[in-house]
């Protein structure tokens, strides 16, 4: 594949709405994630972010529009029929199982490995693997869930997401709420993923953090895309940033 060639199209969504009860909180949201690639989708509090990521998941009842991922119409499918595809989700909110060691939170996660469209093989993660990405977790494998700090358990969410081997990942507000030295090391994780294949959509607010480690971003506001370009072109627009992502 040249570098010129557009990279083969993972995902792509066009015209997506979605409701909580009656509030109507995405209006005709277009977006694609390529091959290799890492997409900031970025706003402010209540912009929409998280709601777009949980729509393409399939986690809202209420939703509307197109959503093709791998080729296959899952406008309509549900989380775990997503997630079998090779749709990986790590929440906000985490959600480790408190109870469980971190060796078992990995297995719960783990889904047979995959290959490509052309025939070549998708990234496989083992515990092992995943222990040279998050050393951190590699010295307490058999640490309840629930006994490790905020930044430790969002690593975990993350693995126990590879451990099902997605061709994209969608990670829900990364850098939020962790100390400095998790970010540095999220950033890392983020960097050594797309060297390995995989693709990344990630909501965010913080630009100093997606502009280390996304290729393309999305703006949102009030529920809808109000700017698309390079990240390098993001972090060059000060009178976009001004608009929709300062304080």
């Amino acid at each position: 594949m040249t570098t010129n060639e557009p990279k083969e199209l993972l995902l792509q969504a066009k015209g997506l709405q979605a409701w909580y009860g009656a509030a109507q909180i995405l209006y005709d949201v277009d977006l694609d994630v390529r091959r290799g690639e890492v997409v900031a989708l970025m706003g402010r509090n209540g912009a929409g972010k998280s709601t777009t990521l949980k729509t393409l998941m399939g986690m809202l009842a209420k939703r509307k529009g197109q959503i093709q991922f791998m080729g296959r119409d899952i406008s309509k499918s549900d989380p775990h029929d997503a997630a079998r595809l090779g749709l990986g989700f790590v929440p906000e909110d985490r959600r480790v199982f408190t109870d469980l060691t971190v060796m078992e939170n990995l297995e719960v996660g783990r889904q047979p490995a995959r290959t490509w469209p052309d025939g070549t093989a998708a990234p496989v993660w083992t515990p092992e693997r995943l222990f040279k990405l998050f050393p951190n977790l590699g010295e307490m494998p058999q640490r309840p869930g629930g006994r490790m700090s905020g930044g430790e358990q969002q690593m975990l969410t993350v693995a126990r997401t590879l451990m099902g081997n997605p061709y994209l990942v969608l990670l829900d507000e990364p850098s939020e709420g962790v100390a400095p030295v998790i970010v540095e090391q999220m950033a890392h994780m983020i960097l050594e993923l797309k060297e390995q294949g995989v693709s990344i959509l990630l909501s965010e607010q913080n630009m100093h953090f997606a502009e280390l480690v996304s290729d393309r971003a999305y703006v949102l506001e009030k529920g809808q895309i109000r700017y698309q370009a390079s990240m390098a072109e993001l972090a060059a627009n000060d009178e976009v940033r001004r608009a929709y992502l300062s304080v």
